[in-house]
């Protein structure tokens, strides 16, 4: 399974995002209420990559736009990168769910799931040109990554990015990442440490606005 034959050639970030109405890619889509796509200027500085969208983002089509989306905004303002100079998007593209009565529980991705949509992801970048890149949780540090870093271990430094590429390409130029934690694991954090949590997540942003302040 993989979305390669649901991208089309040629396309800017408008087509890619139409196209992917229709990605067919894996299983998801057929219990998601639709793609969620990448949003944000082609011109973007900083490029943010999540897991996947949450119950919001998949009832609204639009990504972090739900409680998580909120705390990555105000984190933003407060570490000083502008909104609109940030592309945001998700290393899978489909709403991951368990039904439990009325509610829809959030379900990890899986690898499969992960290697389908990473040809959306590679479309994405080929379109951006970001001065540093923020990865946000464990699923899409895997995404981009591979196995090499932990979030835990790696959070808050700059890194080497070698853009995402086909298998069969060569990376054509090389940005900056910063590995941090998703903001939806922050909400997720016991009260009394949730506010730290929320620090530690400011100041990993933080530096990624030192790249975009040089």
């Amino acid at each position: 399974m993989s979305a390669r034959e649901f991208i089309p050639p040629s396309a800017d970030l408008t087509r890619l995002a139409e196209a992917a109405k229709s990605c067919r890619g894996c299983e998801l889509y057929a219990n998601a209420t639709q793609t969620v796509f990448g949003a944000g200027p082609p011109t973007a500085r900083v490029v943010l990559v999540g897991e996947q969208p949450g119950d919001v983002e998949d009832r609204r089509g639009e990504p972090f736009v739900g409680p998580a989306g909120r705390l990555l905004d105000e984190s933003l303002e407060e570490a000083g990168i502008p909104r609109s100079e940030a592309y945001v998007t998700n290393a899978v593209k489909h709403f991951r769910f368990t039904q439990t009565g009325r509610r829809r529980l959030h379900q990890t991705p899986g690898p499969e799931h992960i290697e389908a949509c990473r040809p959306w992801l590679v479309a994405e970048f080929a379109l951006l040109n970001p001065e540093v890149v923020v990865i946000l949780g464990a699923t899409a540090l895997k995404a981009l990554l591979g196995g090499e870093y932990r979030v835990t271990r790696d959070r808050g430094r700059l890194l080497p990015f070698p853009v995402p590429t086909n298998a069969e390409e060569t990376a054509t130029h090389h940005t900056h990442a910063v590995i941090t934690t998703h903001p939806s694991a922050i909400l997720r954090t016991p009260s009394e440490v949730r506010e730290q949590a929320r620090v530690a997540f400011v100041n990993d942003l933080k530096v990624a606005a030192s790249v975009l302040a040089r």
